[in-house]
């Protein structure tokens, strides 16, 4: 299995991957396909950081990792990740893991200091992930705080920040 940045001819198939990962997904609402487009087409968007695994020429899954910030501090270079998708056929193989860790080690590569979730503790803790709130961190909606997660790339750079986290507005359309 090969990782690599997405390529704009590759977008019709990632949508079809994020609509098959998470159309029986019980905590979604079927967007998310709606909300990578919009993230592309945003100051948020970083080629680099949105990441398709590949296997005989067969996209597998995809992730995306996009800019944000948090409170009112603009030097912690932050960002959300979301979504991570991996067609149903070939989940729980480790093609998410994979995705997972390959993005956060480009982040760290390209100097982002943070990353924010919003997901499955019991999943992304094993990367890392720790309850947002630990740092002072706080959500711009309503979510249970085990699922409101934050990493460090680079250590102490969330012993700088607090407050809200600021999504692109591209996270809030329909």
């Amino acid at each position: 299995m090969q990782i690599r940045a997405e390529q704009k001819e590759d977008f019709p198939t990632i949508e079809l991957v994020i609509l098959k990962a998470f159309e029986n997904a019980e905590m979604s609402d079927q967007t998310e396909h709606q909300l990578v487009g919009r993230l592309r087409d945003s100051d948020a968007y970083i080629p680099e950081l949105s990441l398709v695994a590949e296997e005989k020429y067969e996209i597998l899954g995809h992730i995306m990792l996009t800019k944000i910030s948090i409170g009112e501090e603009e030097s912690v270079k932050s960002l959300a990740l979301a979504p991570v998708s991996v067609l149903p056929s070939y989940q729980n193989q480790g093609i998410g893991k994979s995705l997972t860790e390959h993005s956060l080690e480009k982040a760290r590569e390209l100097g982002y200091e943070s990353v924010i979730v919003l997901g499955h503790p019991g999943y992304y803790s094993k990367f890392g992930f720790q309850p947002a709130s630990q740092y002072g961190i706080t959500a711009p909606f309503e979510v249970p705080d085990e699922a409101f997660m934050a990493l460090e790339l680079k250590r102490g750079a969330l012993e700088k920040v607090s407050g809200t986290v600021h999504y692109s507005p591209e996270f809030s359309q329909e």
